[in-house]
């Protein structure tokens, strides 16, 4: 009888363990526990929170927003009824990301020690959800979840510079960020083909410097073909405040990147003083590096980028803001005479030493705004800014080093984390990209703590990114078809403990997850096809 009885607990524990997996959420969370019985949402049902509170009515707004887009009918707040409520209890011991979301027959409640969590226990709940009601009903499995992110950082790039795309996409976009936990939009404004912010004390970059007069046609290593057809576009300030007002409800921070001192010939093309030479420049039609870059020379070229900083702080409240730092050739400094004499003045070894100078003002002027630098990490050659944060893109070796050196660190190497590159090697049947082969698979595999790191140094680890260049990118839904499910794997990375990981359990919830970004109208590529 003790033996029948043991069978059967493990049998329970079994189905139990199996019910759990098959909770559909991505990311995966931390802990989840499955009970017996379920509950019904419908319109009968109370939404509790606490009204005075503007974060608690916004989220308590969006989730009855998603049910009257997904379903058709928005939960009562006037009845009591086994209520969906929202609770922040201060102890709670989760960080202000974490939250609790118990589920019974009587109720569903959301708990964490601040709004955040309960953003991210809603994106929770949202995904636990049945695709279809049936008689107005939506069956939710009863659950304890106890959850909270791995690292600070969960960030993605999208870039502007190369593509522009519109007030109404760049909203929808931070909406799926928000629905994968994703918690920083860095927003990559100013390229060599197009300035995208404006600045007013500068009228000329987007008089001049958001347009090109052509762009080139195919991939710009095997062509020399333009199509002869202007392009451009910008943000007013008041349409980029309005961009980070809606990222900031939805517990997203926006990073503004002013790319200096490459990739600058947008803005060299409208203000010609500022380079080695004076110029002629223009905003360039093709991809690649370009020779164009700021004089580190000229005190007019600081003059400048700082009048721009500032323009960029009054609209973007971000602790980080990134200053490129990537990418930059140096021909033009060894054979410019300001550039030489600053060399000397400032007892430099070479331009590399130059550029860690030029990025060295930079990050004083940002400290002394109470901001932080950050940059890709070419910041590190010549010697690393005293405040500076690194964005490790050439693998992981810059990370390394900058972590080593006890400066932290967001991992975004191209290896794994750069999300315009083709995913299947079967490229005729897959649009035009810039080259690579990144599938769902590697994305997931990536460990951003690397082994060469003490306990200590790993500290330094802020997160992850996923980069979308869009130099082949000309479309709102191309966007789409690049980014998922490639974010959803990053997602997991970023939020989920490393011994919970299991890529063919993260595949199952990811083709129910499909079914759902259907419904949203989200494109994405199946990676099973």
């Amino acid at each position: 009888m003790k033996r029948k009885h043991c069978l059967f607990i493990s049998i329970l524990f079994f189905v139990m363990n199996i019910s759990a997996q098959n909770i559909s959420v991505i990311p995966k969370p931390a802990e989840v526990s499955i009970r017996e019985g379920s509950f019904i949402l419908d319109s009968n049902v109370g939404l509790r929170y606490d009204k005075n509170n503007s974060e608690m009515t916004a989220i308590a707004g969006f989730f009855n927003d998603y049910l009257h887009t997904m379903y058709g009918f928005k939960l009562d707040e006037n009845s009591t009824e086994r209520p969906v409520q929202f609770k922040i209890i201060s102890q709670l011991q989760l960080g202000k990301e974490g939250y609790l979301l118990k589920v019974n027959s009587s109720s569903v409640i959301i708990t964490a020690s601040a709004p955040n969590g309960l953003f991210y226990g809603l994106q929770t709940l949202k995904q636990m959800l049945p695709l279809e009601a049936k008689k107005g009903q939506l069956t939710i499995p009863s659950v304890d979840i106890k959850d909270q992110p791995r690292f600070a950082w969960r960030g993605n790039m999208l870039d502007v510079g190369r593509h522009f795309f519109p007030v109404s996409f760049l909203k929808k976009y931070i909406d799926i960020l928000a629905m994968y936990k994703i918690n920083t939009f860095h927003w990559h404004l100013t390229e060599d083909q197009g300035w995208r912010i404006e600045i007013k004390k500068y009228p000329l970059l987007t008089e001049i410097s958001h347009w090109r007069d052509s762009t080139i046609i195919g991939h710009a290593g095997r062509s020399n073909k333009y199509d002869g057809v202007g392009y451009g576009g910008f943000y007013t300030q008041d349409q980029a405040r309005e961009i980070v007002r809606y990222a900031a409800e939805r517990y997203i921070t926006v990073v503004p990147e002013i790319e200096m001192p490459g990739h600058s010939s947008a803005a060299l093309a409208a203000y010609p003083n500022l380079g080695c030479t004076g110029g002629p420049y223009k905003v360039q039609g093709t991809w690649g590096v370009h020779k164009d870059v700021y004089c580190a020379g000229k005190d007019e070229t600081f003059a400048f980028l700082k009048d721009v900083l500032d323009e960029i702080l009054d609209i973007f409240p971000s602790e980080f803001i990134h200053i490129g730092g990537d990418e930059c050739p140096k021909e033009a400094w060894e054979k410019c005479p300001d550039c030489q004499k600053r060399i000397k003045d400032e007892g430099l070894e070479n331009e590399h030493e130059l550029q860690s100078w030029f990025i060295t003002q930079m990050d004083h002027y940002l400290t002394s705004k109470g901001r932080r630098l950050i940059g890709w990490d070419e910041i590190l050659e010549g010697g690393l800014a005293p405040q500076a944060t690194v964005m490790s893109w050439r693998g992981i070796k810059g990370g390394i080093e900058a972590a080593k050196q006890h400066h932290e660190v967001v991992m975004s190497p191209t290896t794994h984390m750069y999300i315009d590159y083709y995913q299947s090697e079967d490229k005729k049947n897959e649009p035009l990209a810039i080259g690579g082969f990144l599938p769902v698979e590697k994305v997931y595999s990536y460990e951003p703590i690397p082994e060469e790191l003490s306990a200590e140094e790993a500290k330094f680890i802020l997160g992850v990114q996923t980069n979308l260049w869009t130099e082949y990118i000309p479309s709102t839904k191309l966007a789409e078809y690049m980014l998922l499910p490639r974010l959803e794997a990053q997602a997991e990375v970023a939020w989920t403990k490393k011994e919970l990981k299991d890529f063919e359990n993260f595949e199952d919830r990811l083709n129910s997850e499909y079914k759902r970004l259907d419904k949203l109208g989200i494109n994405y590529r199946n990676h099973n096809k």
